[in-house]
């Protein structure tokens, strides 16, 4: 006995929907980062820390309107003799620390009485979510809903105070070994360093009455 084509047909197209699922390709929930990086050129007095009055003012001004904050990655290039460049960037970190705006070196080659002034930014656009396109009630493919990750990707993407991470990571300066270093041979030559017993206050919980003479009252029996 034939098969009946149309059935055969109709049966192929109910299978393929069947299969049809929500795949993550769909829907991207990756955060879009765009960069809006700037740089500002500086100079010194020849020999000098003295950074001239009209770049002076100009660096201010970007401070204080915005056009260096303290979520961008603030990059500071100096040129001159190593002590010289190291006094200039000195100079400039000491200008934008009243904004908040913590400076890093940048080991980039410049002018003998120049400075450059980095700002690496970027803007964060979160993904459209949420997204219920597929319905979460019916994953019979063993796959993720639709809106899987929205909240993670949002949360990110709000929460960063600086968006140049997403980016790249900060470079770690060398560790520091010795207090941890000290804090161990203390413990292992059980010298370990105790506070002193005047500086222990009580502890309570909310609402507690304190002990003591100031817990004394009349009405209480």
């Amino acid at each position: 006995m034939k098969p009946n084509r149309y059935l055969v047909l109709v049966a192929v197209a109910l299978l393929s929907a069947c299969a049809a699922d929500y795949t993550d390709a769909e829907w991207s929930k990756d955060l879009r980062l765009d960069n809006a990086s700037t740089h500002i050129d500086l100079h010194f007095a020849p020999g000098s820390t003295r950074l001239a009055a009209r770049d002076a003012a100009r660096l201010r001004a970007l401070a204080a309107t915005g056009g260096l904050t303290p979520s961008d990655r603030v990059l500071v290039a100096t040129g001159g003799s190593p002590g010289l460049a190291r006094a200039r960037f000195e100079t400039l970190a000491n200008e934008l620390a009243p904004y908040r705006i913590v400076a890093a070196p940048h080991p980039v080659a410049v002018g003998p009485n120049q400075a450059v002034v980095e700002s690496v930014r970027y803007l964060v656009t979160l993904p459209p979510c949420p997204n219920w396109s597929k319905r979460p009630q019916l994953g019979y493919t063993n796959t993720h809903a639709s809106n899987f990750g929205c909240a993670n990707a949002v949360n990110l993407g709000q929460m960063v105070a600086s968006p140049a991470d997403l980016a790249e990571g900060r470079p770690l300066a060398a560790a520091d070994g010795t207090p941890a270093a000290a804090a161990v041979n203390r413990y292992l030559n059980d010298k370990v360093q105790l506070p002193a017993a005047a500086s222990i206050g009580p502890i309570t919980s909310p609402g507690t009455a304190p002990t003591g003479g100031a817990a004394t009252s009349g009405s209480t029996p």
